[in-house]
């Protein structure tokens, strides 16, 4: 029976290996296999060339060290004539080993990183890891995880093959030279490997907790530098300083306990190399005076014990590596693993979209929190002239944005079916806009990559939502700026309804998108999206809003919801107002939105 210890040992293992395929085998199966094959022979055939070269030099330095022991002139200077031209022809094949290797790590690392952001950025799995506690700083596994997964792996492997052509190189110089001599290289390597991993198995997991650590005391600068000016409001310094130094402390802590278990490998693995050198002297020694060998033989068996030592140490020798690769691994492979999960789900537990037209309807449209703990809303239903054009009110907390994103295909946590229009044809519009990295004409044109929109159209639609003057203020359309520190949100949410004008969308989705604006501007807006035909659900609780919407939907907090035209909510506003003519009356009878 295997012991409970040794199976979970196993059974890691297996998982590790498992993750590695899922992260490793896309690219050598992908469309640019044949270069990535064709990089890979090239590098093959380059590192048998190396070990050659090995073989040879191996064989060269004895006869060398023999010439001058003896004093043989002419072999000598014969030997040392061979000397110099194995390293003519050397060093560019080990020049261009480095750089043939160097070119298929980057070839590699190329393919992944498009192959991961683009699996990253489909499906809106970059949305819905956001919410996944498992999936830490995404954007550290694509940009640096990556990195030395690439490197790292590729470097591992062809150590492995170097050291299998190694050890069948030279295994046949040191037979001949002893054969006790091979059973001692074999002997130690197994001890030095057990003690190795024995004593160095904790260092994969601080390897791990390493890089996630350092992750989040980058995120938590970054952060810094992304909220620069809410921050300064707030006087938030001290805050932050205890965040960012908390992180780093965390990182520091592990850090210490890696180091004091790398120090604690490095005394066996610095003890075992030291040996190395040692052992071909003590057994070659004796031989050599008593006479039975020439002296050259001891530089062959030093050279021969060291790489056959070599090749069958690998572990030991590459035990610092091999940890940081698995814990790179571990990080990719659950990425990987997450971005799988988050594939389109069939199950019934969930909302299912349908695109279809350029109508909206909810049939039996339940909305839960992530997790599925909490219902926010139960069994919505609403038909296509209901959500035309909808405003969706109700006190904080009752789900009113979860139902935007449940319409919007960002959540299907709940039960019940969605018909919307393609995505392609609908437009959302947050209360703080998303403003892109770039220029005012990529504000404007966003997400399409056109930058061809005539420049007369473009200062039409800003004079259209009051921007008028922003060409001028800002120095051009095609000048770059960090647009948040630039405007005011109330500008941002102006940018973004010319934004919504400019596209093809035939649907918006407004989620307090005019929170910023004066009744004024907020009118002239809505009369555009009504000047050109569109229909828009709206999440508000402006009483200025209902004059632009046909029907109301009211969330309660318990999951239910009523719903009535804007005409009858109108028409009661009126009525109560006239009841209470006094300014300070009016605020006790608004309808609850």
């Amino acid at each position: 029976m295997i012991p409970a210890k040794l199976r979970s040992n196993l059974q890691t293992a297996r998982i590790i290996w498992r993750q590695f395929v899922v992260v490793a085998k896309p690219y050598w199966t992908s469309e640019v296999k044949w270069k990535a094959y064709g990089l890979l022979g090239a590098l093959l055939l380059l590192l048998l060339a190396v070990n050659g070269l090995n073989i040879v030099i191996n064989h060269v330095a004895g006869e060398f060290m023999t010439a001058l022991s003896s004093k043989d002139q002419p072999v000598f200077y014969k030997m040392l004539s061979i000397y110099f031209g194995v390293f003519v022809v050397g060093t560019p094949i080990v020049v261009f080993y480095s750089w043939v290797g160097d070119k298929l790590g980057l070839h590699w690392r190329t393919w992944l990183t498009e192959h991961i952001t683009a699996k990253y950025l489909d499906n809106k799995n970059y949305y819905r890891l956001n919410n996944d506690n498992e999936i830490d700083n995404p954007d550290e596994r694509i940009a640096q995880d990556v990195r030395d997964f690439t490197a790292g792996a590729l470097s591992l492997f062809l150590n492995i093959l170097s050291s299998v052509i190694t050890f069948f190189s030279f295994m046949y110089i040191l037979w001949s030279i002893s054969h006790q001599m091979v059973g001692v290289v074999f002997a130690y390597a197994i001890a030095g490997t057990i003690a190795t991993v024995w004593m160095g198995r904790r260092l994969v997991g601080l390897k791990f907790d390493q890089l996630k650590k350092e992750a989040n005391f980058r995120y938590n600068l970054i952060h810094v530098r992304n909220n620069v000016e809410s921050i300064a409001f707030h006087q938030g310094e001290a805050h932050e300083s205890k965040r960012i130094g908390a992180r780093f402390a965390e990182a520091v802590q592990n850090y210490n306990a890696l180091i004091g278990w790398q120090r604690n490998v490095g005394f066996l693995t610095t003890g075992y190399n030291y040996m190395i050198v040692l052992i071909p002297s003590l057994m070659i020694a004796p031989l050599y005076f008593a006479g039975k060998v020439p002296f050259g033989v001891q530089t062959q068996a030093d050279m021969a014990f060291g790489q056959i030592l070599g090749a069958l140490s690998l572990v030991i020798t590459s035990f610092e590596s091999i940890t940081g690769l698995v814990a790179q691994v571990k990080r990719l492979g659950s990425f990987q693993e997450a971005l799988e999960r988050n594939a389109e789900d069939t199950s019934s537990d969930l909302v299912h979209s349908s695109e279809t037209g350029s109508e909206l309807k909810l049939q039996g449209v339940t909305v839960k929190t992530p997790g599925r703990k909490q219902t926010l809303v139960e069994k919505l239903s609403l038909d296509a002239s209901d959500a035309k054009r909808l405003l969706i009110t109700g006190p904080s907390g009752t789900g009113k944005t979860s139902l935007l994103r449940t319409i919007a295909g960002l959540w299907n946590n709940g039960s019940g079916t969605v018909v919307r229009p393609p995505l392609s044809s609908m437009a959302f519009l947050p209360q703080r806009p998303y403003m892109v990295l770039g220029s005012l004409r990529e504000q404007l044109s966003y997400p399409r990559f056109e930058s061809d929109i005539d420049d007369q159209k473009l200062l039409d639609v800003l004079k259209q939502v009051n921007l008028a003057d922003l060409p001028e203020r800002v120095g051009g359309l095609d000048v770059e700026m960090h647009w948040p520190d630039v405007l005011s949100l109330g500008e941002q949410q102006r940018l973004a309804f010319a934004r919504l004008l400019l596209s093809k969308a035939d649907f918006a989705i407004l989620d307090e998108a005019t929170s910023a604006l004066d009744i004024a501007n907020e009118e002239r807006l809505y009369k555009l999206l009504a000047e050109r035909g569109m229909n828009y659900v709206s999440v508000g609780h402006r009483p200025s809003l209902i004059q632009h919407h046909e029907t109301m939907l009211d969330l309660k907090v318990d999951g239910s919801w009523t719903k009535h035209s804007s005409e009858s909510v109108r028409a009661t506003q009126t009525e109560a107002i006239s009841f209470h003519p006094h300014p300070t009356a009016q605020v006790n009878i608004q309808p609850n939105i």
